[in-house]
């Protein structure tokens, strides 16, 4: 059984720090591509950032490049996302996903990942 799980969220200040964690089980980590999207009520599901198998060619969303890293520990059959100079846009449930086999011009798009986890709520108060 596919089981991803995240973990880290929390209420913040504005300019505060968090680091999202999903512990993944039941797969062959180290093949997956792994992504982080998050949501807020009455909008798609939106990619922040994604990381390949290998850790390459990865993405993140304008919005957050040079205040978010995406990281992943094969070892520990985790990925991370770190999240600084958090700013009251950035609150969101956060989900962590995984797949395959998605290329890597559809690596945005939620509907290419196979597996989801339940989310952490992340809110960042002004």
């Amino acid at each position: 059984q596919v089981q991803l799980v995240e973990s880290g969220g929390g209420l913040v200040q504005v300019g505060g720090s968090l680091r999202l964690a999903c512990a993944v089980s039941g797969l062959t980590f180290r093949s997956y591509t792994m992504g982080w999207f998050r949501q807020t009520p009455g909008t798609e599901r939106e990619c922040v950032a994604a990381i390949r198998y290998n850790g390459g060619n990865g993405y993140y969303i304008d919005s957050v490049k040079g205040r978010f890293t995406n990281s992943r520990d094969n070892a520990k059959n985790t990925v991370y996302l770190q999240m600084n100079s958090l700013k009251p846009e950035d609150t969101a449930v956060y989900y962590c996903a995984a797949d395959r086999n998605v290329i890597l011009s559809a690596l945005r798009d939620p509907k290419q990942y196979d597996h989801c986890g339940q989310g952490t709520q992340v809110t960042v108060s002004s």
